[in-house]
Order: structure tokens, then sequence, then C-alpha cells
């Protein structure tokens, strides 16, 4: 049968299981949404082209399949540059669709003309600009490939305005098979028996798991792992979840605000097993300082990661699941009373704490975990408010915390709290977030109030740039230079939305302020008035070795 472009791309999309799209429309891409009028597939409005970007990518996170967007070409596709980023550095399933001017006005400097794919280059797995509607079918289904095999990441296919809109005749393509790209999934049996063999003579085991056990499905196999050969657990901030946080071996995040007792068996662990984990500059510290003792064993299915930043004893290549089966094969039960003993006698000394005068974050945040029995999903903006709730909220499964992390992105959670809800509708979803996050995207209410999302933000209002305002504090003699904040009514813009507004400024009014929100059928700001300048501690600073935590 002959279809457009527009057509082509929208069976494309079905035959890849898509069934919601997070877009804005425009001139370049108006074929495409002709397309989308008749198609069996949600498409959502957002009202910024990034929003559209972090929503797509919190579906994603949420359910593990790829999120999609669409933007038009120019200030639309650049738009999404932020939002593909952010997928790129947590390694999040993401097929990004652009327009583009018709191809033979391509680099005339037409009007929204922007070279995207080269834009993208660097923070995309792979990128396409199709320039036969002959090969789009192909492209899609490759785009899709890349983008969920091997290490995921964000694909970019831009589509030229007469591409969309030229016809062919449709035939579905064959499997893919592209030279060059071919992940390793299966280990090397013989370095998952150096693991082991590393694993059986240890007498200070500390597991160190990140995003990677999330993004494969290994979580049951992490949990017994770890029970097999009684080593305590430690998470990064995107592998929070992936490891129950009420279990006896769980010691939390570590790194600059991880908890003393999870650095400091970092520090004086002699075999450290670092599974889906990129031991970046948060994590480690002073990397000369960092596991000074230990063995190091990683885990990944990204060969480019292997001693890329610290040095490696055993490297095992492939997907976390698939070595942790086997590795569960091969491994004997051990026990390391001494070493548990020890680290207790820590959980004991350094709890994580904080002094319960006024209104403080992490009350809020425990409140939350108490009311939700740790059951709600859970998106953050970025800065304090992400650190407390990495702190605060004890996560016991995969998929429910879901934040920005190697980029850092303010103005992510709202959105992406959105994609979650979408994805997961009978569920509580919440955005912790600051009241400088919240501003980058608030225009999403009218997103939210739209599709009848009923989101949750819970607004930590101390009016600053908080973690900013605590470096000028710790490091710069208080000099708080321009993170002083002036704010709207955030109760009064989320009733301008049609949403549901909520100011909170006592201890007493925090539970049933939760309590209302999650019973409204409505989005909901809840406004807390916070500590202005309460910090978040522990905290390493900055280059310093792990063992040197303030507060």
């Amino acid at each position: 049968m002959r279809l457009t472009g527009g057509e082509i791309l929208v069976e494309s999309l079905k035959k890849e299981g898509v069934d919601t799209i997070f877009g804005y429309p425009g001139g370049a891409v108006l074929p495409i949404y002709d397309a989308l009028y008749d198609a069996d597939i949600q498409h959502i409005l957002t009202r910024h082209e990034q929003a559209a970007a972090h929503a797509a990518d919190g579906y994603a996170r949420a359910t593990g399949r790829p999120g999609v967007c669409i933007a038009t070409s120019g200030p639309g596709a650049t738009n999404l540059v932020t939002g593909i980023a952010t997928a790129f550095m947590d390694s999040s399933p993401l097929v990004a669709f652009t327009g583009q001017v018709p191809t033979p006005l391509i680099g005339r400097d037409s009007f929204q003309e922007a070279d995207i794919t080269g834009i993208t280059l660097p923070i995309t797995k792979h990128n396409y600009l199709v320039k036969d509607v002959r090969e789009l079918a192909r492209t899609v289904k490759e785009a899709f490939y890349i983008a969920t095999t091997g290490r995921p990441g964000p694909v970019l296919v831009d589509i030229p305005r007469d591409v969309s809109g030229a016809q062919c005749e449709y035939v579905e393509p064959g499997p893919v098979e592209l030279p060059g790209y071919r992940p390793v999934v299966d280990p090397d049996p013989e370095q998952v028996l150096a693991a082991a063999r590393l694993i059986a003579t240890a007498e200070r085991p500390v597991i160190y798991a990140g995003g990677g056990v999330v993004s494969s499905g290994a979580s049951e196999e992490l949990r017994r792992l770890a029970e097999l050969i009684m080593a305590p657990v430690t998470t990064t901030l995107m592998g929070i979840g992936g490891f129950p946080g009420n279990h006896p071996l769980s010691l939390g995040m570590l790194g600059m605000h991880g908890t003393r007792y999870a650095n400091y068996a970092v520090c004086e662990c002699d075999l450290l097993i670092a599974i889906g984990a990129r031991f970046d500059d948060r994590v480690t510290g002073k990397v000369e300082t960092f596991a000074p003792e230990a063995k190091i064993i990683h885990i990944d299915v990204d060969p480019a990661e292997m001693g890329k930043n610290v040095r490696v004893d055993v490297a095992v290549i492939g997907d976390v699941r698939r070595v942790l089966q086997a590795l569960l094969k091969v491994l004997e039960v051990a026990s390391h009373p001494a070493w548990l003993e020890k680290i207790d006698r820590w959980r004991k000394e350094y709890p994580l704490s904080y002094e319960e005068d006024g209104l403080k974050p992490q009350f809020i945040i425990r409140e939350l975990y108490h009311l939700t029995q740790g059951e709600a999903r859970i998106t953050t903006e970025v800065g304090q408010n992400q650190m407390w709730t990495a702190q605060f909220y004890t996560f016991t499964r995969p998929r429910s915390f879901i934040s920005s992390g190697g980029l850092g992105t303010m103005g992510f959670g709202f959105p992406a709290a959105i994609g979650v809800q979408v994805a997961c509708p009978e569920e509580v979803v919440f955005d912790i977030a600051g009241d400088g996050s919240i501003q980058m995207n608030i225009q999403e209410l009218a997103t939210a109030v739209s599709y009848d999302l009923p989101v949750n933000v819970a607004i930590m209002n101390n009016g600053f740039l908080g973690m900013v305002r605590q470096w000028q504090e710790l490091f710069f003699r208080r000099r708080y230079s321009y993170t002083e904040l002036y704010n709207p009514d955030f109760v009064r813009v989320a009733e301008a939305y049609g949403a549901e507004g909520i100011r909170v400024t006592k201890p007493a009014e925090v539970r049933p302020a939760l309590e209302q929100a999650i019973a409204s059928p409505k989005p909901v700001f809840i406004d807390f008035i916070i500590d202005r300048e309460e910090n978040v501690m522990p905290m390493v600073p900055p280059g310093e070795s792990l063992r040197k935590m303030l507060g």
C-alpha cells in the first residue's frame, strides 16, 4: 500500500509498540501530525518542547520502554536538546523525531532551519537525517533498536518536510543488522570466574550498584547476590530503588551526599563490586583516595566505561542481569560477621538526622514516605530537594525514583512526573521540587490539567537557589551572590491553571496537606515554606576524599 512519510512513521511506531507520544506541532511536522490525527496512538501536547523530551524520558524510566517525543524544525528541535542530553547522561531510551526544512532548502539558512543532527551528535547514541521516504521505515526500526539495546540512550531522527509528505509503497523492514554495532550481552565465562575468585577470598566486600541494575531489570539478581555473599550494598543516585532501601544490607547512597556508613565502608572495603555504575566524580570524590584498599570488579554493558575513571582488577562486560545470573551459578555462600558488625556500629554512630525545629524538608519527605508506605513514584528536580529525597524517602522497588543524575537538569522533575503519570495512571506520583527548579517548566501545569493527570508537586520553598546558596555559605563566606529568589504565589499560580494549591507553614499541617493532595483528582501544588538556610548533610567537599565529610 502507498503511504505518506507521515503515515509510514505512524505505522512504524505501532510496530514498535508505541502507545504514547509527547510533542508540540509546527510547520515542518504537519504531514506527521496529519497522520497522527487518525492514529491509535495517544499524543500528549506539552506546552514546551523541552517538557516533551523530559516527559518522554520520565515515561521511559517508569516503564523500561522507549519514550517518544516530537518537535518541529529549528527552535522546536533545539528546545529538545536539554531533554535529549539529560536522557543521554542517564542512559535512558528515548527516540526523538524532529521536522526539518525540505531537502532542497537544507544548508541555505532557511526559515526555522537548524542542523539538529550536528547539534545532537555528542548527546545521542546515533542520529539520522532521512532524505528518502523509502528509507523511513527502516530508519525508525533501527532507531528503536539502537535506543534500547546495549547501554540504552537517545536516538534522534530528523525528517524533512518533503520526506514526511512524500508517498511510497510501504514495506515492513526485516530484522536489524548493523555492522559495527553488536553490543555484548553475554559475559566471558573466564571473566565471570575471575570475579568469582575475588569474591570468594574477600573479607570486607561492598557492592556498589548503579542505574544499570535498574535498566537491565537485575534488581532480584542483585538482592540474591548480596544475600548469598553477605555483602552490604550502596547505590548511586541512579541506582536508587535497584536494591530495597529497607533491606538490612542496604547502606543507602554513597558519594557527596551519601551516608557516612556507605562512604566509610567503601573506604575500608577490600573488594568493591561495581555493577552498572560509572564511577562519576560525585561518587568517587578525590579519585586517588577512592576505595584505596580494594580490588575492584566492574560489571557493565559498556566496554568504554572499563578503566575510564578508576583502575579495575576484573572487568566483566555484558548485560548486568545476565552477568549476575552467571555469577550466581558459580558462587558459594559466604559470611562476613565482623565486617557487618563494624558497619552496624557506623550506622548507629552516624545516622541520617536533622534538627527538628521549624518546618524541615527532611520531615516532609519522611511523612510522604510513611503516608505512601514507599509505594509512590517520585520524581525530583535538581539540587537540595533531590538530595533530601534520596536520603529520606526509602525506595524499595526499581523505577520508583526518577531524577536527572548526570546532567543535573533543573526543570526535569515536573514534566517527567507527567510522563510517569501517563505511564502509571493508577499510581500516586509526586515531583519533589525546589522553588527555583519548578519555575523552569511551570507552564506544564496546563498539560497536567488538560489531560486530567493528578500529578502532585511538593515545593520546598526556601526563597533561594538552595544548593548554590549552600555552596556559597560553605565555600564562599556566605556571599549570597544572586541566589535569593522573588517567587510568585504558587498556590494562586496553580489555581490560575485550574489545578489545586495548598500552602503549608507548620509541621502539623504536613500530613493533612499530603493526604488532601493524594485524594484530589486534580494536579496539586503544595507550597511548603521551609527553613531558609537548611543544608543537605552530610557532604563531601568537592575534590576531597569520601572520608572528609561535613555535617
